[in-house]
């Protein structure tokens, strides 16, 4: 082990020694600059928040756990890359969205690494569209003082918490019951939450600076596709000409990236982004109100109590979670 490593081994248990924990489903989470962080990504975090350089042509696509992450990334992907790469050939049918559109925390940042995130040279790293789960108020300053494009989606609370515990029991490293997990997600000791926290920190920079931050809905984003995959290329500066409109490339796109095709791609059953998760795993329902049928009703009025506390006054609403 090299003296450097050392050094930074040290420091990393001397913060943990420092900050509230509590437990996560991979482990203990810390309390870090107000969002409760995976002890196993936490020195990536420091990392990216120190050396990621964030340029006016970056597009940061931005969520919290289990909220169409997935689905966003192989949207933008297609809608940016639609020019270098015809749809029949594109390399979403043999590469995970993940992979085409890395994590900063998880993948860029991690195991000491600092990637030279804007060397043309480096395929895997281009476009620049990166991903994160990591709150507003903690992302890199450079993220806020450029022009980097930032887009945020957002699932209603119930059917986060529902698919985020069938990812994380599939995956066989979440041992809370449902009820167990729930009232964790409602104190908001859950990894990257509270949950409240995280969705209020964009909807307000959203806001404040809408040309800089979009702020999706994945209820909306199921309900008119088409409307809003067109709002996306327009945010992204790739604006779908009128005779692409014509000849049906919008719709093109929304079916390659529908969870329907997307699971049945070769690379999404049995491959692997990272070690810890398959891929298989990202892929399971999508359907908005799938939460009535796993949630008991001391839940559902534990959670609607939270949220009214929690968005009130703020304008964000979820017609999902309404009846």
């Amino acid at each position: 082990m090299s003296e450097e490593t050392k050094i930074v081994i040290d420091s990393h248990e001397q913060l943990l020694l420092s900050l509230p924990k509590t437990n996560g489903w991979l482990g203990d989470i810390y309390l870090y600059q107000g969002f409760w962080c995976p002890s196993k990504i936490l020195t990536n975090i420091i990392s990216l928040q120190k050396h990621y350089q964030a340029h006016d042509q970056h597009i940061l696509l931005a969520s919290t756990p289990k909220s169409g992450l997935t689905w966003l990334k192989a949207l933008v992907f297609s809608i940016t890359n639609r020019v270098t790469y015809t749809l029949s050939a594109t390399p979403l049918l043999t590469s995970n969205p993940h992979e085409l559109v890395p994590f900063l925390e998880f993948t860029l940042y991690a195991h000491n690494k600092i990637p030279e995130i804007n060397s043309t040279s480096d395929i895997s790293l281009s476009p620049r569209l990166f991903s994160t789960h990591i709150p507003y108020v903690s992302l890199p300053e450079s993220v806020k003082h450029s022009n980097c494009r930032v887009i945020y989606i957002c699932r209603n609370p119930f059917d986060s918490l529902v698919s985020f515990w069938h990812f994380a029991t599939g995956e066989g490293r979440l041992k809370y019951t449902m009820e167990e997990y729930a009232e964790k997600f409602c104190e908001g000791e859950v990894g990257f939450g509270p949950f409240w926290d995280h969705i209020l920190g964009f909807w307000k920079e959203s806001l404040e600076k809408p040309e800089k931050v979009l702020f999706l809905k994945y209820e909306n984003l199921k309900e008119d596709p088409v409307f809003h995959v067109k709002k996306l290329a327009e945010f992204v500066g790739f604006p779908f000409s009128l005779e692409e409109e014509k000849q049906g490339v919008v719709e093109e796109i929304i079916k390659l990236c529908s969870l329907k095709n997307l699971k049945e791609l070769e690379v999404n059953k049995n491959g692997k982004f990272m070690p810890n998760f398959r891929n298989k795993s990202y892929f399971r329902k999508g359907e908005v109100g799938d939460w009535v049928n796993h949630l008991s009703p001391s839940m559902v009025e534990r959670l609607k109590k939270v949220m009214q506390e929690k968005l009130s006054n703020s304008g964000l609403t979820f017609k999902a979670v309404l009846c």
